[in-house]
C-alpha cells in the first residue's frame, strides 16, 4: 500500500487542495512539506502528536519535512480556536520553548543533510519591513475573504485584535518564503487550519506562478467536540516532567470506548493489516485495544522500558501482577488532604474536600470519609477509578 492510500485508510486526510497532484508527489516521494509548531508552552503535548506522526510517515515514505518553529508568529498568537487573546510571551520564553520544541521532536523525526530540517520564521517575519509587506503581500488578500475564515468569525462578537488579524497574512507568508527559498511545496495542517492554509497556497501562485498545495488531517476526537491532550488537570505534555509516563500511558488507556480503534489508526505504527484484524474482534476485547493503543503511544515518546513499567502500574491499579506508581511527598501532617494536594492528586484543599465529600476519594480499600485521616507510607490513594497512587512519606 502507497502512502497516499495509507493515509486516507488510517483516516487522517480531512480535506486538500489538488487531490491527484498530492497523491502523486507523496507517492513519488516529491514533497518538500511543512507543519508550523508555535512555541506557547516549553513542551510539545498530544495536540502536536498527530502532526508529529503525520511527518514520520511521510519522512518513511521518501518525503523530506520542514519543521516550522513558529518563533516569529509566537509573537502574534493564532486566535484559531480561541474566545480570547493569548498571553503575551517575552523573546526569552519564545526562544527557550523552541528549543525545548526541537529537542523534543528529534525523537519522531530524523533531522540532517538531505533528511528534515528545522526553521524559525522570527529569521525572516522580525526583520520585515511593514509597509514593504502591506504593498508585497497585503494586496495579495481581501478583508472579506479574510473575515469569513471560521478562525476569526469565531471572535467577532467577543472582540478580535488587530494583531490576530495579522495572523492569517504571516502564515502564508511563511509559505511563500518556504518556497522561495527552500523549495517548500505542500503544507500539512489541523482542519482548523484550513483559511490559513488556502491564504499560503493561493500567495505563492499569485506572487510566483508556482504550484502549492495545502492538506488537512483531521483533528482526532473532533466530532465529539473535544480538545485533543486536554484533561481535567490540564495539558498531556510529552515532556515526562510534566506528564509521566504512566499518566501518559493511563491518558491512552482510558479514552472513550468509541475512539479506540480510531486512535489506532491515526496514531500508532502498527500495519494496516493487523489493524484490520483487531477491528473484528469480538466486542469484549476493548480493554485489550486500550493497552495496545496505550502501550504503543507510550512507547513512541518514552521508549518501551518505560512503557512497559507504565503498563506494569496500571495493570497493578486493577489488581493485576505489577507495582503501583509511588510518590515521594513531604509534608507535616500527613492527613488525607494534605497528602491528595502534596502529591499533586488533587490542586487544592478545596478540591481534595469537595472529592472526599463526594465519594471519591479511597485510602488501600476503604472509602474516605474523614479529611484527617491519617495516611502512612506504603498506603495507596485512589482518586476514582483511574487514579491509583503508592504513597511514600519523607
Amino acid at each position: 500500500m502507497q502512502i497516499y492510500e495509507e493515509l486516507k485508510e488510517r483516516g487522517l486526510i480531512a480535506q486538500m487542495t489538488d487531490e491527484e497532484e498530492i497523491k502523486e508527489l507523496i507517492n513519488k516521494g516529491g514533497a518538500r512539506f511543512y507543519i508550523g509548531f508555535d512555541p506557547t508552552a516549553d513542551s510539545l503535548h498530544v495536540g502536536h502528536f498527530m502532526a508529529l506522526c503525520l511527518m514520520k510517515r511521510l519522512q518513511m515514505a521518501g518525503n523530506k519535512p520542514v519543521v516550522l518553529l513558529g518563533g516569529g508568529t509566537g509573537y502574534i498568537g493564532d486566535p484559531t480556536g480561541r474566545t480570547d487573546m493569548r498571553s503575551m510571551l517575552t523573546p526569552e520564553t519564545i526562544q527557550h520553548n523552541c528549543d525545548c520544541f526541537k529537542k523534543q521532536m528529534e525523537r519522531f523525526i530524523e533531522f540532517g543533510e538531505d533528511k528534515a530540517i528545522v526553521v524559525n520564521n522570527a529569521d525572516w517575519l522580525l526583520d520585515l519591513n511593514y509597509i514593504e509587506l502591506l504593498r508585497e503581500v497585503g494586496a495579495c488578500f481581501t478583508v472579506n475573504t479574510m473575515l469569513r475564515a471560521e478562525c476569526y468569525k469565531q471572535r467577532m462578537e467577543k472582540g478580535l485584535s488587530f494583531l490576530e488579524f495579522n495572523y492569517m497574512i504571516m502564515q502564508a507568508y511563511d509559505f511563500w518564503h518556504l518556497s522561495e527559498k527552500y523549495g517548500c511545496n505542500m503544507q500539512f495542517g489541523g482542519d482548523d487550519q484550513w483559511s490559513n492554509m488556502l491564504a499560503g497556497t493561493e500567495l505563492i501562485r499569485k506572487k510566483s506562478g508556482k504550484d502549492a498545495y495545502a492538506m488537512t488531517i483531521t483533528l482526532l476526537l473532533n466530532s465529539e467536540g473535544k480538545k485533543m491532550g486536554k484533561t481535567a488537570k490540564g495539558a498531556v505534555w510529552l515532556d515526562e516532567n510534566k506528564t509521566s509516563p504512566y499518566d501518559f500511558y493511563q491518558y491512552w488507556r482510558n479514552v472513550d470506548d468509541g475512539d479506540v480503534m480510531k486512535c489506532i489508526k491515526m496514531l500508532t505504527f502498527i500495519p494496516v493489516e493487523k489493524i484490520r484484524e483487531m477491528e473484528a474482534w469480538d466486542a469484549n476485547r476493548i480493554n485489550e485495544k486500550k493497552e495496545v493503543l496505550a502501550f504503543e503511544l507510550t512507547k513512541l515518546v518514552h521508549g518501551e522500558e518505560k512503557a512497559a513499567k507504565a503498563q506494569s502500574q496500571a495493570r497493578a491499579a486493577f489488581g493485576g501482577d505489577g507495582e503501583l506508581p509511588e510518590k515521594s511527598v513531604s509534608v507535616d501532617a500527613p492527613t488525607v488532604i494534605n497528602v491528595l494536594v502534596a502529591a499533586g492528586i488533587c490542586a487544592s484543599n478545596g478540591e481534595a474536600r469537595r472529592l472526599i465529600q463526594q465519594g471519591g476519594v479511597s485510602l488501600n480499600d476503604g472509602k474516605v470519609t474523614d479529611f484527617n485521616a491519617p495516611v502512612k507510607s506504603g498506603d495507596i490513594i485512589h482518586k476514582g477509578k483511574k487514579v491509583h497512587v503508592k504513597i511514600k512519606l519523607i
